[in-house]
């Protein structure tokens, strides 16, 4: 059941957050360097503090590169109607740079000096579980948009995280078999695998063999699984391995920097023709297939590869993507809508329990996100509903977002495929396997 109660906040005119927003409402931002590689933007330093950590560089910038921008934008659209209890909301971001012990240290600077309530983040799934630990034991709030390892279902399960842990993007028990059923529904009957060696990749490949096995398939590389280190100075044997032996297609998890690299050596080695590559959310972007390279002929390497992201259908996509584009000029991308959603739900729960904590947080923040309660997508109205001591069930732009006891959302998935020019195209959607 969820607590209720009026605050006496003043009142806040209910404009939409779009209308908001490009009206130009928004508090100003400012930022300022320190030597974490920290920006501070807006606040006064007494209401509810964030943080972000975020890859702007490293393996995963090419689709992490929004994601900060997506969280300052949710932070200034709150802030242009009334903060968060009484005051504007401080942001303040740290470059995990797809990195695990630099995410570690950047954490520990977000939640013992910089004292936030809240992080938005990791991207990456070994840099999130580098993080938790800090994050739990500062009593700090972690939502993150998009690590999709199964691990922290089972690590939250098993009660490690005390409540201070959730995710908009669905894990990849989901995504892998998602993946299997693409497959299934391609005829292909022999999928190899190969997977950076991580949490992500691990336990995506985990999931993946034993939906794919269900569904009558059957994996070559299943007594010797193909895994990359991400350091290694050459890929060509593991390319070698998972494409041995032609099978119809690879299901290859990847980072975009070392991917790439292992896609050209497959491709140099002669291994990859006639062959299906199957990739996933970690190399959804053009970047990475301009990484791949081009064939002689001026056509995309992996042309013709197939892929599964999490897909945003949403109530709030429409308006974030008025929004996105009218403040960026770009087109939304990857994540975009989950790193929105995630910094959203941090704000309503700390409206809701009256106070600018991470255990406030933690304690709130399923209740904002799952019924009972008015269903609203506008995150000022959601806001001023709370304030007048309403129960809401906030509808993100990512999906619904109803959080599980685990932190873990369940969500629908969207196939996009490599075309000859190297652009990326939706072309499908697909549901799990299991």
């Amino acid at each position: 059941m969820k607590k209720m109660f009026k605050h006496k906040h003043r009142q806040v005119s209910r404009y939409s957050a779009l209308t908001l927003a490009l009206l130009g409402m928004s508090l100003p931002l400012t930022a300022c360097q320190n030597g974490n590689n920290t920006t501070s933007s807006g606040g006064n330093g007494t209401g509810l503090k964030l943080g972000a950590l975020l890859p702007v560089t490293g393996d995963l910038s090419s689709i992490g590169q929004n994601m900060p921008i997506a969280v300052n934008l949710a932070v200034e659209t709150i802030n242009a109607c009334g903060g968060v209890n009484d005051n504007p909301v401080t942001l303040i971001e740290a470059d995990s740079q797809t990195d695990p012990s630099v995410g570690s240290t950047a954490m520990t600077q977000l939640a013992e000096v910089d004292r936030v309530a809240g992080v938005i983040g990791a991207f990456a799934s070994s840099v999130s579980s580098s993080a938790i630990d800090v994050a739990v034991r500062n009593e700090v709030m972690l939502v993150s948009p998009g690590s999709t390892s199964p691990v922290f279902t089972e690590r939250a399960k098993n009660g490690e995280f005390q409540g201070f842990w959730a995710r908009t993007a669905p894990p990849d028990t989901y995504q892998a078999q998602a993946l299997a059923a693409l497959a299934n529904k391609k005829g292909f009957n022999n999928v190899s695998t190969v997977v950076i060696n991580n949490d992500y990749g691990v336990g995506f490949e985990q999931q993946f063999v034993s939906a794919f096995e269900k569904l009558g398939g059957k994996i070559p590389t299943k007594a010797s699984p193909v895994r990359y280190d991400p350091k290694a100075a050459t890929l060509d044997s593991e390319a070698k391995s998972a494409f041995n032996g032609q099978p119809d297609a690879v299901a290859a998890v990847l980072y975009a920097e070392t991917g790439s690299i292992l896609l050209q050596s497959a491709f140099e080695q002669g291994l990859s023709e006639g062959v299906t590559v199957l990739l996933t959310d970690g190399v959804y972007s053009e970047d990475f297939v301009r990484q791949v390279g081009k064939t002689r002929d001026g056509k995309s390497i992996i042309a013709g590869a197939l892929g599964t992201v999490p897909g945003a259908n949403g109530e709030a996509l429409a308006d974030l993507t008025t929004l996105w584009q009218e403040k960026t000029g770009k087109e939304l991308t990857a994540y975009v809508p989950h790193s929105w959603d995630a910094t959203i739900l941090m704000m309503l729960a700390a409206e809701a329990a009256d106070a600018n904590t991470g255990e406030a947080i933690k304690n709130q923040i399923l209740d904002v996100a799952n019924a009972p309660g008015q269903e609203v997508s506008d995150p000022c109205e959601a806001m001023e509903l709370i304030r007048q001591g309403e129960d809401i069930n906030y509808q993100g732009a990512s999906g619904d977002v109803d959080i599980d006891s685990n932190g873990d959302v369940v969500g629908s998935y969207d196939v996009w495929r490599v075309n000859p020019d190297g652009g990326l195209e939706v072309i499908d959607t697909v549901t799990p396997a299991n």
